[in-house]
């Protein structure tokens, strides 16, 4: 794989992020109204997908608490990870992230998870911790953390039903 680098993430990444978020996270959102099908979908979960954009945009505010990491091949921005490092608990969580789907599949993911894990322990955190989806279409990240050396799990099932 050619170079990839990092750089801390400001407002000026927005507009790239988010063509990044929104075409990483469209087969999830199909994912979800096909398991709960278009009713239940529209009632319990659209709106959180909808208010993902406004997250993002949020991560990027100066004092929002998340460190924000563009990751670039080939001068192309390819890809973010948020970070949050908490020094009460010194717990660090890896946060909304995602690769372009045009440039997955090289180990983009994997060494945005490095890169992240590697800025928590340099900032003296004592546990790594990420939330990812049990559906289909999170296996991908599931792996990629898997990867990284995620290895402990509390499984969660979010449960619907029509009133």
């Amino acid at each position: 794989m050619t170079d990839l680098s990092f750089a801390r993430a400001g407002a000026e990444h927005h507009a790239r992020f988010e063509e990044i978020r929104a075409a990483a996270f469209a087969p999830v959102f199909a994912s979800f109204r096909a398991i709960l099908g278009d009713e239940l979908y529209a009632l319990a979960q659209a709106r959180d997908d909808a208010a993902q954009p406004a997250l993002l945009a949020s991560l990027l505010l100066p004092d929002s608490g998340w460190e924000v990491y563009a990751a670039t091949r080939d001068g192309i921005v390819v890809g973010f990870v948020s970070v949050r490092l908490d020094d009460a608990t010194k717990a660090g969580e890896i946060g909304l992230n995602a690769v372009h789907p045009d440039h997955g599949g090289h180990g983009i993911g994997t060494a945005m998870y490095d890169f992240a894990l590697a800025r928590m322990r340099e900032a003296g955190m004592r546990v790594a911790t990420v939330s990812t989806g049990g559906d289909p279409s999170h296996a991908p990240a599931r792996r990629a953390y898997e990867k990284a050396g995620f290895d402990a799990q509390i499984p969660s099932v979010w449960m619907c039903r029509a009133l």
